[in-house]
């Protein structure tokens, strides 16, 4: 196993690097400070070939002249927050409305815009990359100074883990989560004929995807994954597309089993774990070929999918909701893990 680094360009006077995690079963996966961006996942298909199963671009120019957050750590609020604004201890707080009326993703220059600072290490079989961003009082409307941390780490069992952590100086609410877009064939074709199970048998009701503060059961839905089926059988049901939060079980310290995807083409499974309460399905319902990406590539819509694991949307205007809130002296901890391998 190894992980390097290149130089990846210049944003802002500073320099940006790409690093590269690598194994020794062909898997390698490629990730630079800027905005944390898993720029590309490497994995051999059933044939063995080598199959780039990530939406990205080729460099760093393509990811400074907007786009979809491809492969972004997204914070300091993933997902929506209605009317661009919280009240938290009797405080209220004015984001930015980058979203209609609503906030999205932390605002308009979220994680997924900003330097890291890298470090790297190798421990137990693992390859590892630290990425650190201090995000001081105010930026985007939050209070407190945040540090945040992410970490990928790799293994030879092609088991890639993605675990957040941060701490605070003042209350505040968070909510981190990375936006891979994954086609685990062609990303020149659409994902509806991948097969998918979520493990959840509930889901968030929403309005102009913003929560209505219901939850749902997927039974007799077109939501309903709790049995493999592809994207696209239900798919006109839903209007556009996928994009709902899934209510998940597995809310501990232990990540457990959430989502599974298959690919029949390539015969390549993806299997996703986490810790956290929700999960987000979003089947790039708005790509529509104007992006070119890597390889000349221009992505079509639903080519990719997302299964972004997270709190809850709009989480601090409904108090029922597992808790966004961090205080000083408590630590945010999330974790996800990837797993990917071929079968037949």
């Amino acid at each position: 196993m190894k992980i390097f680094k290149e130089d990846f360009g210049v944003y802002e006077g500073k320099k940006v690097w790409l690093y590269t995690l690598e194994n020794d079963r062909g898997m390698t996966v490629k990730a630079t400070t800027y905005g944390g961006i898993i720029t590309s996942m490497i994995v051999p298909d059933r044939q063995g070939k080598a199959r780039d199963v990530v939406l990205g671009f080729d460099n760093l120019e393509g990811y400074l002249h907007g786009h979809p957050y491809f492969g972004a750590i997204v914070g300091r609020f993933a997902n929506r927050i209605k009317g661009a604004e919280f009240t938290l201890n009797g405080k209220k707080y004015q984001l930015a409305k980058n979203d209609g009326e609503n906030h999205l993703h932390g605002g308009i220059r979220g994680f997924d815009k900003v330097l890291w600072k890298a470090q790297t290490f190798e421990e137990q079989g693992r390859v590892f990359l630290t990425l650190h961003y201090l995000s001081p009082d105010g930026e985007e409307g939050y209070p407190g100074n945040l540090s945040a941390t992410v970490m990928y780490s790799l293994d030879n069992n092609n088991i890639l883990e993605i675990e957040y952590k941060a701490d605070t100086d003042k209350p505040t609410i968070i909510n981190l989560t990375h936006h891979d877009y994954f086609n685990l064939a062609d990303p020149a074709r659409d994902i509806l004929y991948h097969e998918a199970k979520i493990l959840s048998d509930k889901y968030l009701e929403v309005e102009n995807l913003i929560p209505t503060g219901e939850i749902l059961p997927v039974k007799g839905t077109p939501y309903d994954f709790r049995n493999f089926k592809t994207f696209g059988r239900d798919l006109a049901e839903t209007g556009v597309g996928y994009d709902n939060c899934y209510v998940l079980k597995n809310q501990g310290y232990a990540p457990g089993l959430c989502a599974v995807v298959h690919s029949p083409e390539s015969g390549i499974t993806l299997e996703v774990r986490t810790n956290a309460p929700g999960l987000q399905l979003y089947t790039a319902n708005y790509l529509d070929g104007s992006l070119v990406g890597k390889n000349g590539i221009a992505y079509p819509q639903y080519g990719a999918f997302c299964l972004e694991t997270q709190h809850f949307p709009d989480t601090p205007h409904h108090p029922g909701f597992p808790s966004v809130v961090l205080n000083p002296g408590k630590t945010y901890f999330h974790k996800t893990i990837f797993s990917l391998y071929s079968r037949d």
